[in-house]
């Protein structure tokens, strides 16, 4: 635990350089004793949308930046790897006093993200670079992945409340708190996550389970107990013995006395026909008075369940989403790889890297770059782009003439824009020398969630088949790309 600055305990997971693919120490000590750790250029980006999703969330990058400023071998840390007798004892000097003393270039946590696309760029020595990855991926690709499915069920609620319960279901403590936070930014207005409302400033929410009702002689006396307790915030779960015959009319009876103090109540639906029960339950509310008592539904939702409830017109309020929500659902991960994007040579000069593969879409984008994304005179977004990180760039694409922007596998396919609107650079400044240079509050990064999503046409955020962004490269990046495949082939 860590110390927040107003000096309450704050949830960090284990910061040990330690947490790192293997290979990236053996790799590290390889270029150690090589005496090759010159400066490197690595970006993270990811290679398929999670979910059939025309878009996804970016996201872990304010705790990414606190990991890797607190990134230390401790004594313990550097005798464990002592005892494995694998690395040179000056090694193990050198990585006892470790830190990462290079920079960091990040797209805006919240921003919708594509494909292809760098989202981190890190550049220091070659060693510190390597050791960063495991735990930048880490990171990165379970929040962005629990960020992108809470946007996707926050859409498919009509952008409705939606309730995040599933901490009894998360893949432990650390992915219980980052998937809480991620589902925050994602669109998700409160969790059941009591720490992570202490730590994150998340609000907190929940009511009664089964038990509750179960622990009192009748349902009746259950619901009048925790009104009594909780009258301003009573949430009556109905479904413990028969929703319509029982929970309704208990309710009912319970939010009569409730009303007379004052008070309005809800009710929760957690099985059941909720389509069918939700209508029912509406008309015996609105019957008895209660046309503005809540009905919340919850019991293994998704984003595909959420829509079909609301195009059918059910009466719902509040959306409880647990499992298929905090643990991704359907996809196990979210896609991201880091590669070398540049290196530096014997005599000092930077030159640009490419993995070539047999596989097109495997084969990365050579060099340091920047992603533009261009907006139209309505502020919507049209593609991203591509191009090397230099002030050239910024000229071509801040230009009011037509430009050719070719597919980012190299192909043939491309198309023509002529830029009307805005070309705005994604890539921003966040590690300098090692140093934080800017925090990003959550409130923030949530806004941030609707904006660019609200710049999305509606083609790229419906379910099924959502239209494909276009993500391009520019002619000279393109050239550039096509030329290192012609050298490498060349020599073979």
């Amino acid at each position: 635990m860590a110390e927040h600055p107003r000096g309450e305990a704050v949830w960090t997971p284990n910061s040990s350089a330690l947490f790192t693919d293997f290979y990236s120490l053996t790799m590290a000590h390889g270029y150690w004793k090589k005496k090759i750790n010159r400066r490197a250029v690595f970006e993270m980006f990811f290679r398929r949308q999670p979910f059939g999703s025309g878009f996804a969330i970016f996201a872990g990058l304010e705790d990414l930046l606190d990991r890797i400023a607190a990134f230390r071998y401790s004594e313990a840390d550097i005798a464990y790897l002592r005892d494995l007798k694998n690395f040179d004892e000056d090694f193990l000097n050198y990585l006892s006093r470790f830190r990462f003393t290079g920079s960091i270039w990040a797209m805006d946590e919240g921003s919708t993200v594509f494909p292809h696309e760098p989202l981190i760029r890190v550049d220091g020595d070659l060693i510190e670079c390597q050791i960063l990855e495991g735990m930048l991926l880490n990171t990165v690709n379970f929040q962005s992945l629990i960020a992108t499915k809470t946007a996707r069920v926050y859409l498919a609620g009509g952008k409705g409340f939606v309730l995040e319960f599933g901490l009894r279901r998360a893949q432990g403590q650390d992915g219980a708190m980052s998937a809480s936070r991620a589902a925050y930014i994602g669109g998700a207005g409160g969790t059941s996550n009591t720490l992570a409302g202490k730590v994150y400033g998340i609000p907190v929410l929940g009511t009664m389970a089964h038990a509750w009702i179960m622990s009192f002689p009748s349902e009746e006396e259950a619901f009048r107990a925790y009104a009594r307790i909780y009258p301003d915030r009573a949430v009556f779960l109905i479904d413990t013995y028969d929703t319509l015959k029982s929970g309704v009319p208990n309710a009912i009876k319970v939010g009569q006395e409730l009303a007379a103090q004052g008070y309005n109540f809800g009710v929760r639906l957690d099985s059941g026909d909720i389509h069918y029960l939700s209508v029912e339950v509406r008309k015996m509310l609105d019957q008895a008075g209660f046309p503005k008592a809540s009905i919340t539904v919850s019991n293994d939702l998704d984003e595909h369940i959420i829509q079909t409830l609301r195009e059918a017109g059910a009466p719902i309020d509040f959306w409880g989403v647990g499992t298929q929500m905090i643990t991704g659902g359907t996809e196990a991960a979210f896609t991201g790889v880091y590669k070398l994007a540049a290196r530096e040579d014997e005599n000092g000069k930077v030159i640009p890297a490419i993995k070539f593969s047999d596989n097109p879409e495997k084969t990365t984008n050579p060099g340091i770059k920047q992603v533009w994304r261009i907006k139209d005179p309505q502020g919507m977004a049209v593609a991203d782009v591509l191009d090397l990180a230099d002030e050239q760039g910024g000229e071509i694409l801040e230009k009011k003439s037509r430009h050719a922007f070719w597919h980012p596998s190299g192909d043939y396919r491309h198309f023509y824009h002529e830029i009307s609107g805005s070309a705005e650079q994604l890539l921003k400044p966040r590690m300098e020398k090692g140093a934080i240079l800017m925090k990003t509050g959550l409130e923030e990064i949530r806004a941030r969630v609707n904006r660019d999503l609200d710049s999305l046409d509606s083609s790229y955020k419906r379910l099924l088949n959502p239209h494909v962004y276009k993500v391009s490269i520019t002619g000279r990046l393109r050239e550039l790309k096509l030329k290192l495949i012609e050298d490498y082939l060349g020599d073979l």
